[in-house]
């Protein structure tokens, strides 16, 4: 539990540090290596991040820090592995679909996970002894514990009987769209719902969609807190192509195409 409790504190105060800049609008943006952006908030967020992970005496692996190379970290059993803000695409476009990411993983695979969303104050966590949670800052404040008091299990009671697909806002493309297609043979038409970040995978762990594909790349801190969220809510993700598990700490971090449902 204490591990939760450092990570949910982590997310809300490199929240806090990205809607500082998300509102002042001095964003500062360029581009990696991979051709993918990044701003000041993503770094602003990622040492914050840090400096609580740290604490814990865990390594890290977030998308923001130097890579570490394999020979290294296959050593690791357990980890952190972050993605400080994900959408930065959604972020700089302001139209307020991000997440901080941070997960640990035990052996391969997700054992925790939180994600925010610093402009609803939407806060959702997932962990192996307890389940999944969603919760909110802009109701209960910073305090953690009261955030996990006020918290409400996943999934909600009721949801996830129609066929409404998330999909992602910024890599819609034709895989995905004959995917969906083939689904509605088995699922009835379906009610498409566009989400940047991982709250798309939020969604399904909650019940409000039946399943989000994806087809195209994506890395590891993606992905990880979402997995555990959706896990402990006992939701799954998929490859898509051999249906197995999603494993964490490959020697290439790109994920398979996937299902979360």
């Amino acid at each position: 539990m204490k591990l939760l409790k450092t990570a949910i504190k982590a997310t809300i105060e490199a929240g806090t540090e990205i809607i500082i800049l998300y509102k002042s609008g001095l964003i500062e943006t360029n581009l990696k290596a991979d051709n993918t952006p990044v701003t000041n908030a993503d770094m602003a967020a990622n040492k914050v991040i840090n400096e609580y992970l740290k604490k814990t005496d865990i390594p890290i692996i977030s998308e923001e820090n130097k890579a570490i190379p394999y020979i290294e970290r296959k050593k690791w059993h357990r980890f952190w592995l972050v993605d400080p803000l994900d959408g930065t695409k959604e972020f700089i476009q302001g139209n307020g679909e991000f997440t901080v990411n941070i997960a640990l993983i035990n052996n391969g695979e997700p054992a925790l996970g939180v994600i925010y969303a610093p402009v609803t104050g939407e806060l959702y966590f997932g962990m192996s002894d307890i389940g999944s949670f969603k919760t909110s800052v802009k109701t209960a404040g910073k305090d953690t514990e009261k955030l996990i008091q006020l918290a409400k299990k996943l999934p909600f009671p009721g949801k996830g009987k129609r066929n409404i697909v998330a999909i992602s806002r910024s890599h819609m493309n034709k895989e995905t769209e004959d995917f969906i297609q083939l689904r509605a043979v088995k699922d009835g038409k379906p009610e498409i719902v566009t989400r940047g970040s991982s709250l798309k995978i939020c969604m399904v762990a909650e019940g409000t969609a039946l399943y989000y594909p994806r087809f195209g790349p994506t890395m590891e801190w993606d992905i990880a807190a979402g997995h555990a969220i959706a896990k402990f809510a006992s939701k799954s993700i998929k490859q898509i192509q051999n249906k197995e598990d999603i494993n964490y700490n490959k020697e290439n971090l790109v994920n398979p195409d996937f299902i979360v449902e």
